[in-house]
Formats: C-alpha cells, structure tokens, sequence
C-alpha cells in the first residue's frame, strides 16, 4: 500500500487543538529545573509556538529543494542545513544542523594538514636542535625535548616535534616547571618565569 506523503495544510487560525502532544510538551517543559510547574495555557503556547518554528524550518527547507539544479518535492537534511547556513535568524541552529562534510574532503584536509606540519618542522634526533616554524613566519630553533609530559601539549606536530610562536609558554604547568629546572641545570643564572 503506498504511503500518504499529501501535504497537511497549515491552519490559518487558532483551533484550540494542537498537532504535537500537549502531555509531551508539559513532560519536556517539567525536565527544567527552573522552572517548578507549568500551567496548561503556557504549555499550550509552548506547542502552538513550536508547531510554528516546525512549520517555518519546514517551508525554508522546502524552499532550499525547490531552488536546486534537479528541484525535489522531498526534503532532506542537506536542504534544512543550507536553510540554517543562509537564514540570519535560523544562525542558532548552526551547531545542531550543521553541513554535511564528505568523508574524502575530511580526509583530504588531514592529509594535507599532516603533511605541512611535517613539510615545516624538521625534527632531528632527539638531544639536537631543531628549527620550528612560528605563526609569523620566521624560524626559531630550541633544543627538542626528551620529555613525553612536553609531547602532550596541544601544538604537537605529526613528527612529534612540538610547533610553538614566540609568544606561547609551556601549555600545561609541568611542562614549565620542566623547562625552568632545565634552564637552571644549563647553568644560566636566573630563570625566566612566565605565568
């Protein structure tokens, strides 16, 4: 038997009935911890309103699927996305409807992303120098550490060489703490704190 995919016309006016169950919509409303209960009226303006919002991501959804090469009469994700992607006032949905990303371009940009991170740090053996690539450009070179507590700062290259700007100080505490009794133990007179 074939599905009935006809359309339900919108309503034009306030029927006193809605289209979503009004026992789910006081449940979810009833989940906040703010708020302590809920009257049948404002859980009722609370469905008509979300029937509303349905009803207008639907239509821009639509809209998307009617605007393509091929138009379609069925939506999909990919419409609702672009929907959310060109509304200005669909722009707090971005993180719940986000685009579509094939698999390939993903694994493309990793690829790409892997090989310039080990294209621009040159990482020797371990104990010699090594000349890492700063944010601006220019080069900078610094012993490479031994460490593993260093290796798992947030800036690790591919190589296992970590990539710093002149600017940027040990990520995580230890790893300063480490770096200053290192410079202690080169002999230098006074450390240099940063924090």
């Amino acid at each position: 038997m074939p599905y009935n995919t006809t359309a339900i016309p919108p309503r034009k006016e306030v029927t006193g009935q809605t289209q979503l169950p009004l026992s789910r919509v006081k449940k979810i409303v009833s989940q906040d911890q703010d708020i302590a209960a809920c009257s049948n009226n404002a859980a009722f303006v609370i469905t008509l309103a979300t029937e509303m919002f349905i009803q207008y991501l639907a239509g821009e959804g639509f809209n998307m699927a009617r605007t393509e090469r091929k138009p379609r009469r069925n939506i999909q994700y990919k419409d609702l996305a672009a929907a959310v992607a060109a509304k200005e006032n669909l722009e707090f949905l971005e993180d719940v409807v986000p685009k579509t990303i094939p698999y390939k371009q993903i694994k493309a940009e990793a690829a790409a992303t892997r090989a310039q991170l080990s294209n621009n740090t040159v990482a020797d053996r371990p104990g010699e120098t090594q000349r890492d690539v700063t944010a601006n450009g220019s080069s900078k070179k610094h012993r490479a550490s031994t460490s593993r507590s260093s290796l798992n700062g947030s800036f690790v290259g591919a190589s296992g060489a970590r990539i710093m700007s002149d600017d940027d100080g040990p990520e995580d505490p230890t790893d300063q703490l480490h770096d200053e009794m290192r410079q202690a133990n080169r002999g230098q007179d006074d450390v240099h704190m940063t924090g």
